[in-house]
């Protein structure tokens, strides 16, 4: 499949991350948000992130110029009927998704590709809603967008060998690093990553040691860049708390229970760096 225009759900962290990425590749990449606000916001987020690489010598002024107008944002799903991909980046939610899901499955052209940037819900379970499970797949990209390389490729049950390699070779013109997992609820790197951040905060409400301390154990004992408590502010409280709760109710297993610190801050509004507080300030 020759991938020219990547629609893009979510005007957010991750969403305007890919619109960055597809942009800089050369891709055209239409990003829809709820409202006005929230699509300006996202623009201006890829607008002084390509702006940092012209200062560091890392981007050519025309390039970052070029990489903008291939970026358009809108709030009318309509515009993105001539997308060949779209990838739904929106809150790690099941309902939410399945919403838009829905509603833009409708839009595209048969044998256009479905995608789910979620990191934890059932991409079979997803796939099996629309019209066109085997042209649906997850493709799981990592906080910051731009500068992380990995990608997860996540096959549904349903999801065809076309379909999969359509969406690796966009990885890779995108220039990231994909991975192939098998549909399983957090697939590979966050059924690893986020129960040991949940772990990270039991550790912190026992009292064992201050967040800096445990960030710093990590860091220098564990050879991590960023300690687990620092990297849950950057994902997001709200987002670790609910892909916890997505993993206890598929595997009913009690060590995937959310501590109950976690929930609490995630009451309080401390939802990490989005919010300017989290278990640090900012």
């Amino acid at each position: 499949m020759d991938i020219r225009t990547v629609g893009i759900i979510g005007a957010g962290t991750m969403g305007n991350g890919i619109a960055q990425a597809c942009a800089l590749a050369g891709l055209r990449a239409v990003m829809v948000d709820i409202n006005d606000a929230a699509v300006k916001k996202g623009l201006a987020t890829v607008a002084g992130s390509l702006e940092r690489l012209v200062k560091k010598d890392k981007l050519a002024a025309s390039d970052r110029d070029a990489a903008l107008a291939r970026i358009q944002g809108t709030t009318n799903y309509d515009d993105l009927k001539a997308a060949q991909i779209v990838v739904e980046a929106a809150t790690e939610n099941y309902e939410l998704k399945l919403k838009i899901l829905k509603q833009v499955d409708t839009l595209l052209a048969p044998g256009a590709i479905l995608a789910s940037n979620t990191s934890s819900i059932s991409i079979t379970k997803l796939a099996a809603a629309t019209s066109r499970p085997e042209s649906f797949i997850g493709m799981h990209f990592f906080n910051p967008v731009p500068m992380m390389a990995l990608v997860e490729i996540i096959r549904g049950l349903q999801t065809s060998d076309a379909t999969h390699d359509a969406v690796k070779a966009l990885a890779l013109a995108l220039g990231k690093s994909p991975i192939t997992v098998k549909n399983a609820p957090g697939f590979v790197v966050n059924r690893i990553l986020v129960p040991m951040i949940n772990e990270a905060f039991f550790v912190l409400a026992e009292g064992l040691a201050t967040a800096e301390d445990i960030d710093a154990g990590m860091k220098l004992g564990c050879n991590q860049p960023i300690g687990p408590l620092a990297l849950a502010d950057m994902i997001g409280l709200d987002v670790c708390l609910a892909v916890m709760e997505v993993y206890l109710a598929e595997y009913g297993d009690s060590k995937y229970r959310p501590c109950p610190l976690l929930r609490e801050m995630v009451a309080a509004g401390r939802l990490g760096r989005k919010a300017g507080r989290g278990v640090y300030a900012y």
